[in-house]
């Protein structure tokens, strides 16, 4: 990266150091699907043209996508005019001093085990995953605990199945799914039993707009 995307990139991240921007982001982010200004307005209690501005503002940088959409995806005469809908952006923001470059290393680890005439270093990168695992869920006791801190985002759904709305392996799975869909799992069985928990109670089920595990209350599902 050279310095002037180094210093975009700083100066875009900054944006969410205003409190109210921070508040909105961190809605937008656990809610999932796209959300309209009056959701975000009624959320964290702002007036719409506030939460207008706050949402365009970091919309401009890439942090937030934009779509439009009918109300209750209504179509036809009479349906309304399509509303402007924000969902958290695919764009990745990563700022170190001094900088360093993480997602490079992990890149040629999944390019090597892709690579690997036998199983036998994807098996050992398994391992290692779910011992890390393991030692988080015991450190912290609660599996929700655990995988916030590392950066899954979980959110309890309707069902109270525990649903992860962030991938911290984005960046290596675009390229290496199954391995990196192999190494989440690992991990959330891991910190699963690390928090005294069933590991079977973790799911293999990608999907499109998050993590591809799913914790379900049982391991019956």
């Amino acid at each position: 990266m050279n310095s002037t995307d180094y210093q975009r990139d700083l100066e875009d991240l900054a944006l969410l150091s205003d409190d109210v921007r921070q508040r909105l982001y961190d809605f937008i982010a656990q809610h999932g699907d796209s959300v309209t200004r009056e959701e975000v307005a009624a959320a964290i209690g702002i007036t719409r043209s506030l939460a207008a501005y706050h949402l365009d503002k970091l919309a401009s940088v890439g942090l937030l996508d934009v779509t439009f959409a009918r109300p209750d995806g209504r179509t036809g005469p009479g349906s309304g005019r399509p509303a402007k809908r924000y969902a958290r952006g695919r764009r990745e923001i990563a700022v170190n001093v001094p900088p360093r470059n993480y997602s490079l290393l992990a890149k040629l680890l999944a390019t090597a085990a892709d690579a690997a005439p036998s199983s036998e270093f994807r098996d050992a990168l398994e391992s290692a995953s779910t011992q890390e695992g393991i030692a988080l869920g015991a450190q912290t006791g609660d599996i929700t605990a655990a995988l916030s801190s590392a950066g899954f985002e979980p959110v309890t759904a309707e069902n109270d199945d525990i649903v992860l709305c962030n991938c911290p392996f984005h960046s290596v799975v675009q390229e290496h799914s199954k391995l990196a869909c192999n190494l989440n799992h690992a991990f959330v069985r891991g910190a699963l039993e690390g928090a005294h928990a069933d590991p079977d109670r973790a799911e293999l089920s990608p999907a499109v707009g998050r993590c591809c595990v799913v914790i379900h209350p049982d391991a019956h599902r």
